[in-house]
């Protein structure tokens, strides 16, 4: 991360935090997001909220990418296509793990789930076992 700024990373988590919340208390929904898409995309009538929930996910990135007063996101040099297979193999993994990080991190740790206990040290453990295998090894 370059020039990490605290308070954009306090706000960010709040806002997470504010929105799985309210989603959760007036809707009776768990704000994973491989959940949510996978609910939008069977596209039932009464499951338009979640076109609305994803929409201003990224209608947020957009705003604070481009009219913040924040420095713009530093480009990347990963080559697309590891970022493609990356991308599947993360699918792939939340159908596995029967939900993302979004879903467990957040709400399930929130509410006290150990299925989503289990699933975080899992994220973390296998994410730490990667850092350290592709800056020492490789």
């Amino acid at each position: 991360m370059v020039d990490f700024n605290w308070i954009t990373g306090l706000t960010g988590g709040i806002l997470i935090g504010v929105s799985a919340t309210l989603l959760l208390a007036f809707n009776g929904k768990i704000a994973g997001i491989s959940g949510m898409i996978n609910g939008a995309l069977n596209f039932k009538n009464s499951e338009y909220w979640r076109w609305y929930f994803l929409i201003g996910m990224i209608l947020g990135g957009l705003i604070y990418e481009y009219g913040s007063p924040f420095p713009p996101t530093p480009l990347s040099d990963t080559n697309v296509s590891a970022m493609i297979v990356g991308g599947l193999l993360v699918g792939f993994g939340t159908r596995m793990g029967n939900g993302c990080t979004s879903g467990h991190g957040v709400c399930g740790l929130g509410r006290l789930s150990m299925r989503s206990l289990i699933a975080v040290i899992t994220f973390l453990g296998t994410a730490m076992i990667t850092v350290f295998i592709t800056n020492q090894i490789l």
